[in-house]
């Protein structure tokens, strides 16, 4: 690698609570500090949503798997800092470049202005008798399902105030553009190019074979109604949060006033990414 002119100060990292990801984390904070690019290591979500510490931000590396990529997207998005994702782990849909790449390509990427993808983010209500208990901004989905997969939840789905049906299956996922190659696909929704502004809403191996996915406008919000007495039916945010639904819950989904901006390669676009993950000729 030779010597690069950087066009950023401030690169910070956040990095898997994982040996690999640690050692690897020291390994670029001292490789960015060497072209005085000031850097630093955060694992405690806490410190990366501090003002302090992501002020003058102009680029947070991610070293993990898309599960990390999410997680530190979600905290950073209000502040409109610029996420790139280092894959430690295995498929990583969204971490743009590989370990043993990265310095190569960040030569590349520092050195000239950041190509930026905006992907669109979803805000999630859960209403309990009519109060507001948690609100969530998610990049990927929000997933209603049981815990048992045995048993079949029901879930009446309204866009605005209109009544679409009531979903018997596994569940039900409300995802964006960007979640559609996430837990939307394993469940047969389509592949939708990720800077579109829609909604997907996919049945979980629905119980009627005619109860296929929607692709909805962005324009209202949709509502998930927990509609018979379950006990083991959950509400859960990117695949990392849960809580457990009532009767008579509703989720609102909504979209957020939030985006995530995340960096693309200068090199590859989006279905370069495609190929490469499923293997497409």
């Amino acid at each position: 690698m030779g010597k690069f002119l950087p066009f950023y100060k401030k690169v910070n990292i956040f990095t898997k609570a994982s040996e690999e990801a640690r050692d690897f984390s020291r390994r670029l904070k001292n490789w960015l500090n060497s072209y005085a690019i000031e850097s630093n290591i955060f694992e405690n979500l806490a410190e990366l949503e501090s003002d302090k510490n992501i002020k003058g931000t102009d680029l947070l590396l991610v070293v993990g798997g898309d599960g990390s990529l999410l997680i530190a997207t979600r905290r950073v998005a209000k502040y409109k800092v610029p996420v790139l994702g280092i894959n430690l782990g295995r498929l990583g849909f969204l971490t743009e470049i590989n370990a043993d790449e990265a310095f190569e390509k960040l030569e590349e990427i520092l050195s000239k202005p950041l190509c930026i993808s905006r992907r669109m983010m979803l805000r999630a209500s859960l209403i309990r008798n009519g109060k507001k208990i948690l609100e969530a901004d998610v990049l990927n989905d929000v997933v209603v399902n049981k815990a048992i997969l045995a048993r079949i939840v029901d879930v009446a789905v309204y866009v605005g105030d209109r009544y679409i049906t009531t979903y018997n299956g596994d569940g039900i996922i409300i995802a964006t553009p960007n979640g559609s190659t996430g837990y939307a696909l394993s469940a047969g929704g389509p592949i939708v190019y990720p800077m579109m502004e829609i909604f997907l809403v996919v049945p979980i191996c629905p119980h009627t074979l005619t109860d296929r996915p929607l692709i909805l406008p962005n324009m209202e919000p949709i509502t998930i109604e927990l509609v018979h007495e379950e006990k083991d039916a959950w509400l859960t945010l990117d695949g990392q949060e849960g809580t457990q639904l009532r009767y008579g819950d509703k989720i609102v989904v909504k979209q957020s006033p939030y985006h995530a901006y995340l960096v693309r390669s200068p090199r590859k676009n989006y279905f370069d990414i495609l190929r490469e993950k499923l293997g497409w000729k």
